[in-house]
């Protein structure tokens, strides 16, 4: 009787012959294969499934949110007893064999894999994703929730009972925070940790991807000099909304109704030490209550009005729809991560991701090359065909057919 995922007659392994559509064109196998031989899971010798298969898996894992392990190998060989490319029967690996090969596989490859490929894809040409020569970006925290296993409440904690004090309850969370590219939704950084890790800790992890020429938005939430300063130092300019309690004394009062000021430590009560000087604009919002403030590294309001940058101010909201897609459209109204230990959760996450970024990505080419907005083309409709193309492609090898001069390491 054959081994599962492998071929009666011929013997060649199913695994090998496995391919996932769009995401094979997003992550092609010489680049999950220079990742895996970066992460040392070169594997020495022939398993049922192979890492490079494993990796696929995942992303299909997520891409296919909500369906078993085994029915997930299934919808990723639909296409063989269509095409009729064997003759012989086959059957799927076991959902104890795949569980098993992505425990070797780990986390590093596809963080790796994350940090290799995502990143920001808009042109100057993108329609919405600049103002004034600035890519409009943004950043916000989320968490999701986990399988209650004492592996995952003890690696990321639950969320507290609100007035209960230190009293835990729901599921076992991990926190994310990460970078957005405002017009095309793509998070092009992110930071995973505990639930116990703050927002401010993880923001100053994805820091590294800001660049001259950025323009971050950011909450209230995020606010701190210490942070503010971080985020400046990177050459990204800064448009953060702050909480009202915050003191900020005019200094120069601006044609545009924005004013000069400086921000200080908090910790420096008596401002014995200089402050950073920002800008800051103030300005109210029709049927709702109080003044919003917010202040920006862009300093010469001739660059940038006050009433430009508040009505900008709005884009950050787009990572909010980002995670909407992610959340409920590709994981699931309801979405709980499906695995059991930390190591498959932080992989799981690192997944959905990616999955996002592929999808995101040819979203992004289809309206440039119709001269459209990324945000008018439906993720959802997006969707269903990234996954109307995983069954349609199953046949499709992710390993090379043809020889060649070089190989990458097994």
């Amino acid at each position: 009787m054959p081994r599962a995922g492998q071929l009666k007659s011929s013997g060649e392994r199913l695994s090998d012959r496995v391919a996932v559509g769009v995401l094979t064109c997003a992550f092609p196998p010489s680049l999950v294969d220079d990742v895996l031989a970066r992460t040392g899971r070169v594997q020495r010798r022939s398993r049922l499934l192979p890492a490079r298969v494993v990796v696929y898996f995942v992303l299909a894992m997520c891409l296919f949110s909500g369906q078993g392990y085994e029915e997930v190998a299934r919808l990723l060989t639909e296409g063989l007893r269509e095409r009729r490319r064997w003759r012989a029967g086959w059957t799927v690996p076991s959902t104890a064999a795949i569980w098993k090969a992505r425990s070797r596989l780990g986390v590093e490859p596809v963080k790796e894999l994350f940090a290799t490929v995502c990143r920001p894809v808009a042109t100057p040409d993108t329609r919405g994703a600049f103002y004034r020569g600035w890519r409009l970006t943004a950043i916000d925290g989320t968490t999701f929730d986990l399988p209650d296993t004492p592996a995952n409440v003890e690696a990321f904690g639950r969320p507290p009972r609100s007035g209960r004090g230190e009293v835990q309850v729901g599921y076992p969370q991990i926190r994310m925070v990460g970078l957005v590219e405002c017009g095309t939704h793509v998070v092009f950084d992110a930071a995973i940790g505990p639930l116990r890790t703050g927002e401010h800790a993880l923001a100053a992890d994805v820091f590294a991807s800001l660049q001259a020429g950025m323009l971050l938005l950011a909450d209230r939430g995020f606010y701190s000099v210490d942070l503010w300063q971080k985020a400046a130092a990177t050459g990204a300019d800064l448009l953060w909304r702050v909480r009202k309690d915050i003191v900020l004394p005019v200094i120069e009062q601006l044609p545009d109704g924005s004013y000069l000021t400086e921000i200080f430590d908090q910790s420096d009560i008596h401002h014995t030490r200089p402050g950073m000087r920002v800008r800051a604009v103030e300005y109210t919002i029709a049927g709702h209550e109080g003044v919003y403030r917010l202040i920006t590294t862009i300093l010469d309001p001739s660059t940038a009005p006050a009433d430009q940058l508040a009505a900008l101010y709005a884009q950050r909201w787009e990572f909010e729809s980002t995670l909407d897609e992610i959340k409920t459209h590709l994981g699931g109204r309801h979405l709980v991560l499906r695995s059991q230990h930390p190591d498959g959760a932080e992989q799981e996450l690192y997944g959905f991701l990616l999955v996002h970024h592929a999808i995101r990505h040819l979203m992004h080419q289809a309206a440039s090359e119709g001269d459209h907005d990324p945000d008018r083309i439906s993720f959802t409709r997006s969707l269903r065909v990234a996954r109307r193309q995983v069954t349609d492609q199953a046949a499709f090898s992710p390993r090379h057919t043809r020889p060649r001069r070089q190989e990458h390491p097994r």
